[in-house]
């Protein structure tokens, strides 16, 4: 029997770490996490998909901002540049104007296109 409980808590602990020797807080490495997940999920199925796709924008700003920047837009040969993050932050952007039109959960819950501003 494999267990994985002590191996989770170890990652996110050394990301705790990362994030606080950057000079984040290193609780939001939680909330980073949090969001990752569950609004990942979320974007899969189509549940509040501006919303998530919100807090990806600003997730994707920052990481670009505070990680990424200073080893430029292709990287510097050990580690990747923000080219990647760049190709996220659109297509989040593309997600916030747009929504979510074809089988999402949202289209199924309000009965409505997630497009229709009020």
């Amino acid at each position: 029997m494999v267990s994985y409980g002590n191996d989770q808590i170890n990652r996110i602990e050394n990301i705790v770490g990362w994030f606080e020797s950057m000079g984040l807080p290193g609780f939001m490495a939680y909330g980073v996490a949090l969001l990752e997940i569950v609004g990942g999920v979320a974007l899969i199925v189509g549940l509040a998909t501006r919303f998530i796709s919100a807090l990806f924008v600003l997730l994707m700003i920052g990481a670009t901002l505070k990680v990424k920047l200073a080893v430029g837009l292709l990287g510097n040969g050990q580690m990747a540049g923000y080219e990647l993050d760049l190709a996220f932050l659109a297509m989040a952007v593309y997600l916030v104007i747009n929504g979510s039109k074809l089988l999402s959960v949202s289209q199924l819950i309000l009965q409505k296109d997630s497009n229709e501003f009020k």
